[in-house]
């Protein structure tokens, strides 16, 4: 599996007074996925950024673009981001008791729909979705915050889902997001992920180091 793993930095980490910068670098320096992280300070106890800084983040990379959507309510703000310019825009099962209608809306936008776990959140809720998701992000932290350590019953969670994308058959990004840094991706992968969020671990050293650290992160 090692061969196809992505790497998606999570611009949370960036310099926020030269996002676009930041962006542009980052996309150069290797990586797969833009990692945005949406936080309403209700859903999560953060506020970082809405549809009008995806949009204008927009020029500055043709990566895709994986908006992860840490709000609620959800539904509102989907054509937003949409229109905006995001290429995948997941969701939080735990945001909305219509996640299944949410995932439809997201289809119906031409986008790619994913789902995202909380570490307190079963995996008997992906049963009746696994037809709708492109991805399935599990939260390796509980969400909020930058910079917190890696749980590591996440890694069982991982394996049970990699089993379930299998048994289906299914093409499915297997994400992980929360303290991912070089101690802790290895453990990652092996479980069965396929798409590493990493903040810190990406950005840390400055734009000189951004290559060197995502090659790292994907192990070669």
């Amino acid at each position: 599996m090692a061969n196809t793993i992505k790497i998606a930095p999570s611009i949370l980490s960036a310099d926020f007074a030269r996002l676009g910068e930041e962006v542009a670098a980052i996309s150069k320096a290797g990586a797969d996925y833009i990692h945005v992280d949406v936080m309403d300070g209700h859903f999560v106890p953060n506020i970082t950024i809405g549809p009008d800084v995806v949009k204008a983040l927009r020029p500055h990379s043709d990566k895709i673009f994986d908006v992860h959507l840490m709000i609620s309510p959800v539904d509102p703000y989907i054509e937003a981001f949409a229109n905006a310019g995001a290429d995948i825009i997941t969701i939080h099962a735990e945001a909305t008791p219509h996640f299944h209608r949410t995932l439809q809306l997201i289809k119906s936008l031409g986008k790619k729909a994913g789902i995202s776990l909380n570490p307190g959140t079963p995996i008997s809720v992906l049963e009746n979705v696994m037809d709708m998701v492109d991805l399935i992000l599990v939260m390796s932290v509980n969400p909020g915050f930058g910079g917190q350590k890696f749980i590591p019953a996440s890694l069982d969670k991982i394996k049970s889902i990699r089993a379930m994308i299998e048994k289906e058959g299914r093409d499915i990004d297997l994400q992980v997001d929360g303290g991912i840094n070089m101690e802790t991706v290895q453990g990652a992968i092996d479980a069965g992920a396929d798409v590493l969020v990493a903040g810190t671990a990406t950005f840390v050293g400055g734009e000189s180091k951004y290559a060197e650290n995502i090659t790292a992160l994907r192990g070669r």
